[in-house]
């Protein structure tokens, strides 16, 4: 079963009879493949130049696509937020190479705010081999979790320890328009106002795998590498009406190296998003 990625996003609300998340939960095995009309499509909705990657695909739709396999597999994604990711690109995807999923809930424990829930999707080639591997840690929210409580269970002390020392890229202006343009087939809280009224934000809010796209177009727009393994943290929500600059704390992307979107708010500068190169490779 090869699952388009134009078309093939579900809308949350539409499957019934959702599973709670367990440990050891599997998930279907079926392909993915992501096209270069779909990726064109999102990156220029991101504001982003496609041909940086070539014939590669984007790292981040695993995101996406990871999260995708959970729903096909009956496990909701509706209103829960990105707080870990790991990604590691063990080969450069190719556009509309099918790859096979494994997919596992690792583990699940409560918190404040409802669930912690830890997933590894793995994306492997026609001979078995893991092309890229995504790992998640998602706060699954109780009916009430988001608006009367806090905690979310334990989380790393902050990459960066002073924005104001990275060097800072140009300003990106996110709109309404543009971001409901790339996040419509998925979680309603990324496009939807009244959604996100109901998960206690002031607007709808990026969905984690855009706003890695432009870390890891910045490390494509220098060159397309190897292998790379990075850790991403999710600090602050991205709202689809700010102005976002993209940093790096060393500009030849070694091992590392931190990287961040950055919410240029007027004369603050406040991280949302940041990631660490653990590991990168190139020719």
């Amino acid at each position: 079963m090869v699952v388009p990625t134009c078309s093939g996003s579900m809308i949350d609300q539409a499957k019934p009879d959702w599973k709670e998340p367990v440990p050891g939960f599997r998930y279907l095995e079926e392909e993915v493949s992501v096209s270069p009309d779909f990726q064109y499509e999102k990156l220029k909705a991101c504001g982003l130049e496609p041909s940086a990657f070539g014939t590669d695909v984007d790292p981040a739709f695993f995101i996406g696509l990871a999260i995708q396999a959970g729903i096909r597999s009956g496990i909701s994604a509706e209103g829960n937020i990105n707080m870990l990711q790991g990604l590691t690109m063990h080969k450069r995807p190719v556009l509309g190479q099918e790859l096979a999923i494994s997919g596992e809930i690792l583990s699940v424990s409560e918190v404040p705010r409802g669930l912690r829930v830890e997933t590894d999707v793995g994306f492997l080639s026609n001979a078995g081999d893991r092309v890229l591997s995504a790992r998640r840690i998602s706060l699954k929210p109780s009916q009430d979790g988001i608006s009367t409580k806090s905690g979310a269970g334990k989380r790393p002390a902050s990459l960066i320890a002073d924005v104001k020392e990275l060097s800072m890229g140009g300003i990106v202006e996110l709109t309404p328009q543009a971001v409901r343009d790339y996040s419509v087939e998925g979680n309603s809280i990324h496009y939807e106002e009244k959604a996100a009224a109901r998960a206690g934000f002031r607007a709808p809010i990026i969905g984690g795998g855009m706003g890695v796209h432009y870390l890891t177009h910045a490390i494509w727009s220098r060159k397309p590498p190897t292998f790379f393994d990075a850790d991403i943290f999710f600090r602050r929500p991205i709202f689809w009406d700010e102005k976002l600059r993209i940093a790096v704390s060393n500009p030849e992307l070694e091992v590392e190296t931190k990287m961040a979107v950055v919410k240029d708010l007027q004369s603050d500068l406040k991280i949302g998003t940041e990631m660490v190169l653990k590991k990168i490779e190139w020719d």
